[in-house]
């Protein structure tokens, strides 16, 4: 069996492999078999005996845990088991936490130390109270705003608009050993940074590189009133509205569908983690770029974003709130959401990835019209059977033969440039059953 998440091999014993335990027991627990080579081969210990005895009182001197310690043969070579459980306390060597994730031992530092410290004692960095905050320092528009929303939605009772302002918080779990939580503050708060300096979001309009930033503005609101004020100034100020009438009616939609950003600017700020860096909206002319400090929880990954599944916040109390506001749901559908709306516009899928540590959203602007690709320099037939694709949804060398009276040579390469543009993306094995469809993204 290879190495994974709860299983290492070492040849001999080294006193830091200590490292390895303590990052098994700040983990999932594991096992490392000493005698055995990195393909799972046993080599065999001569010194057995003696390890048998040093391993578990080294491990018991350096890290204040108990481990099982198991002999075992294999044609005559024998080598050891140490089975380590998980511990419920934080587990040190040499004071430092080590952490087994994958394969692999990491050192947990910094803002990564501070949040799994949290997250190891049960708590999270919402949920920490400010002694220091009073009721004053809350925001009673933006608590009544909540509440009106709340009752209209029938997700708390007409009853909790005569309630104490003490009362609501702490039904909303806002309140912590008598104190207003940072989740609070930041919510409610007249002034959230006292809180936490980097809870403001960032919004930058950049020409063609992220070097060249033309104008900005900081949203500095408190987190219930940030998603209205983010939108109200990207309609403002950021993005244009395409003329288009239907019939006599003039119609202006935003360049991009605003339940879909409104959807990822509520993401942002509900999974953001707050221990860390600022939010990020990237405008650039042909794309809108929206960053947030905090990964993807272990239960999830990209894929599983874009189908059906479950809603895992990283900040519970915060998503709560805007549940019971209605501005959001609590069924996990908000990238599904975000994707449906873009294609419904007619623009690409946006691209979904994990980067620096935080998650990105891309939008993409329709850049497959006539004009756009004429001016991408494609020619008449590629541009005729790009349009072809976004009608139909794929295209097949066959059918670009037809549809622009070409031979299978021409065909094949000039569906091969728009696939190299990434314009056009490749599927199907060879033959037959090859066909074009539109490019979506590496992610």
């Amino acid at each position: 069996m290879p190495e994974q998440q709860n299983i290492e091999y070492k040849q001999s014993w080294r006193d830091e492999y200590l490292k390895w335990i303590c990052g098994f027991a700040n983990a999932q627990g594991g096992k490392i078999y000493i005698g055995i080579d990195d393909k799972g081969n046993v080599s065999g210990l001569a010194d057995y005996k003696k390890l048998m005895e040093d391993i578990p009182n080294k491990v018991v001197s350096h890290l204040g845990l108990v481990v099982d310690i198991n002999l075992h043969e294999d044609k005559g070579q024998y080598y050891i088991e140490i089975v380590v459980p998980p511990s419920q306390v934080p587990i040190s060597f040499q004071g430092v936490f080590h952490y087994r994730s994958g394969s692999t031992k990491q050192e947990l530092k910094g803002i990564a130390l501070q949040n799994w410290l949290l997250k190891k004692n049960g708590k999270r960095w919402e949920d920490i109270p400010v002694p220091s905050a009073t009721l004053d320092n809350l925001d009673e528009g933006a608590i009544k705003t909540f509440v009106s929303k709340a009752i209209q939605k029938d997700r708390i009772p007409a009853a909790a608009e005569s309630e104490t302002l003490d009362t609501l918080l702490e039904n909303l779990n806002l309140k912590q050993e008598g104190h207003l939580t940072n989740a609070a503050i930041l919510l409610f708060g007249k002034n959230p940074s006292t809180v936490n300096a980097t809870c403001s979001f960032k919004i930058g309009r950049f020409g063609k590189e992220s070097h060249d930033l033309l104008f900005q503005d900081i949203v500095e609101t408190n987190l219930f009133a940030m998603a209205d004020k983010v939108v109200e100034i990207l309609k403002s100020k950021y993005l244009i509205r395409p003329i288009e009438y239907k019939g006599l009616e003039r119609i202006e939609p935003l360049e991009y569908p605003e339940a879909a950003l409104r959807e990822a600017i509520l993401n942002a700020i509900i999974h953001k983690d707050y221990s860390s860096t600022f939010t990020f909206l990237h405008v650039y002319d042909d794309r809108l770029e929206l960053w947030n400090p905090g990964p993807l929880p272990e239960e999830l990954t990209i894929e599983k974003l874009k189908r059906s599944h479950s809603s895992y916040p990283r900040n519970v109390n915060i998503a709560n709130v805007f549940f019971k506001a209605g501005y959001v749901e609590s069924w996990g559908r908000g990238t599904t959401k975000i994707i449906s709306s873009c294609l419904e516009a007619g623009l690409p899928e946006p691209v979904i990835e994990e980067d620096q540590g935080g998650f990105r959203v891309i939008f993409r602007k329709d850049n497959l019209n006539k004009e756009a690709l004429t001016a991408q320099g494609l020619n008449a037939r590629q541009v005729t059977a790009v349009l072809f694709v976004k009608d139909k949804g794929q295209i097949t060398n066959s059918e670009y033969q037809q549809l622009n009276s070409i031979g299978k040579s021409v065909a094949a390469a000039e569906l091969q440039q728009l696939a190299d543009q990434k314009i056009l993306s490749r599927v199907g094995n060879t033959g037959r059953s090859t066909r074009y469809i539109i490019y979506k993204g590496e992610s």
